[in-house]
């Protein structure tokens, strides 16, 4: 057990690009009054102290990193936040476990999103140690007002970046998806910090996604939303050159294609159940891929998608499209193979053949698991902390480099000091 000490939580707060509704604000109040309205309470609690016992590390992929920072001890306290955009006020703080959900106020028809809201929480109790910035961003305003934290950014989508210059500069380390993102960081942001580490597939959590030993009535799985860019297309025209006994099943979180795809599959006479939209839980999800003997992913202009490695965890190897723009490093000999457009049903014959030579869970857990992942997050952090320390510091980069696969190797490069560690 984790006793509590005494004074002020260390915490990491993840900012979602979520907003709930489309409500234009009207006339906002001052942060000044919203800061008020925190400090007495009205809004909901103040930050989260440390929690009791170390949590587990579950979910999806906006709380798998913060637990697992929690877990790795670079902070005590975790908290969510998003966006609110309904009539009304924002719901309660919910607080589940080891963190804290909280819903400011924004004007939604403008992004990056701005919210004098989150802005009168951060005068009333400061910045918190580490920022993590998802997707769409917040405005500059935001990043200013966090001057003090360690701030991480992850576009979530096969952009390096969605957010302007003047709110990227701010940046302490971009999280990216691939190589070639992190060039383009760079050359923005010549020396700008970047990790090829997608916060979908690492940080891992063997407990959400796992085998339940189930039969498997499927020959194949796509967990992806009902939207263009996943590229269902591929998948129905690869069936459709195979034989009608092969059989998928498709889940569908969201999307406005849920209608299409089930027409496009009857033309096409293939055998495809679908599930959703809307979607289903994490531990459905994990039932509903246990159903199937490989997982696939279809898609080319897309972020390195969490289903990569949960797919592996729940010991079903996968089958990428060798376009997509990120993520194919966790594709390995142990874990699937890869296949164009054109010869996808070739690539499904070939890994249902070989099925059972895959180490799937093994490789995901052993190098993409959030053990494996947070401790090369922390030593990111903390290489950051160090680097702003350092007077006449004024650029640096780190490269990640992952050894045949998930053997980090960290240099630090100082414009100024030309310090390396290894």
């Amino acid at each position: 057990m984790v006793h509590a000490k005494a004074g002020r939580a260390r915490r990491i707060v993840v900012i979602s690009d979520f907003c709930d509704g489309d409500q234009p604000l009207g006339e906002d109040r001052s942060v000044a009054h919203y800061r008020e309205d925190w400090l007495a309470g009205l809004r909901g609690p103040a930050p989260a102290e440390r929690p009791v016992n170390p949590p587990p590390v579950l979910g999806g992929y906006l709380e798998r990193l913060p637990l697992a920072a929690i877990r790795q001890g670079l902070c005590d306290a975790a908290e969510i936040w998003s966006f609110w955009a309904r009539e009304g006020p924002p719901p309660a703080p919910e607080a589940n476990g080891a963190i804290t959900r909280r819903a400011f106020r924004t004007e939604p028809r403008i992004k990056p999103s701005s919210s004098n809201d989150m802005l009168g929480h951060l005068a009333a109790f400061g910045p918190p140690e580490i920022l993590c910035v998802w997707g769409l961003g917040v405005d500059e305003s935001i990043m200013q007002a966090c001057q003090q934290s360690i701030k991480v950014y992850n576009s979530i989508d096969a952009p390096a970046l969605r957010v302007p210059p003047e709110v990227s500069r701010h940046f302490d380390l971009v999280l990216t998806g691939a190589e070639w993102q992190s060039r383009l960081v760079e050359a923005r942001h010549p020396g700008m910090a970047t990790a090829v580490m997608p916060i979908g597939p690492e940080f891992a959590s063997p407990d959400t996604f796992y085998p339940l030993g189930l039969e498997k009535p499927y020959d194949v799985v796509y967990v992806a939303a009902a939207q263009p860019y996943k590229r269902h297309d591929i998948l129905f025209d690869a069936l459709a050159k195979l034989p009608r006994s092969i059989c998928a099943l498709c889940v569908c979180g969201y999307g406005e294609l849920g209608d299409d795809l089930r027409a496009r599959a009857a033309e096409l006479g293939i055998c495809v159940d679908f599930v959703g939209p809307p979607g289903v839980g994490y531990a459905e999800v994990n039932r509903l891929m246990n159903l199937a003997k490989i997982g696939v992913v279809c898609g080319v202009d897309d972020g390195a998608p969490a289903i990569l490695t949960e797919y592996m965890l729940a010991g079903l190897p996968v089958l990428a499209n060798d376009a997509l723009a990120c993520g194919l490093q966790y594709i390995t000999p142990l874990t699937g193979r890869t296949a164009n457009a054109e010869g996808f049903h070739l690539g499904i014959l070939d890994m249902l053949a070989n099925v059972g030579t895959f180490r799937p869970r093994h490789t995901a857990i052993l190098h993409w698991g959030w053990q494996a992942t947070a401790s090369r997050f922390e030593a990111l952090v903390k290489a950051a902390r160090r680097m702003r320390s350092e007077a006449g510091c004024s650029a640096w980069r780190v490269n990640l480099v992952t050894l045949p696969p998930g053997c980090p190797r960290i240099e630090l490069d100082s414009v100024e000091s030309r310090r390396r560690w290894r």
